[in-house]
């Protein structure tokens, strides 16, 4: 399990990757955020055409190349709020808890719908 010391970790790591590579001229938020959705779509190949059971079911190898397609998401996403200055565990974090009072468990347990669809 992975600990907010492990987020700083990847986030110092892509910082110094960055700076060895002359890359920060790049990174702007736009630039970043276009390239994590690039991976994104990458990531969704690998599913494309697949049946719920086969998407949860995958080879060894597929899993390999999926968990590329995910590190490569999560490195743009990480690059992405420290150049913007977020905390991305905390704003995560406060998502969750924004969610948890949208959709009530005893309320929405087990369903789909979105939570502008129940009355509270």
């Amino acid at each position: 399990m992975s600990t907010p010391h492990d987020l700083i970790l990847l986030r110092d790591k892509l910082r110094v990757f960055a700076a060895e590579r002359d890359w920060e001229q790049f990174h702007t938020p736009k630039n970043l955020s276009m390239a994590m959705m690039v991976e994104a779509a990458e990531l969704l190949e690998h599913f494309q055409w697949l049946t719920p059971a086969e998407s949860t079911s995958l080879s060894a190898k597929k899993k390999l190349e999926v968990g590329e397609e995910l590190a490569d998401v999560l490195l743009y996403l990480t690059r992405l709020s420290d150049t913007l200055g977020i905390d991305l565990l905390d704003a995560a974090l406060r998502k969750l808890d924004k969610n948890a009072q949208r959709y009530p468990a005893d309320l929405v347990r087990g369903s789909n719908k979105k939570y502008s669809e129940y009355q509270k």
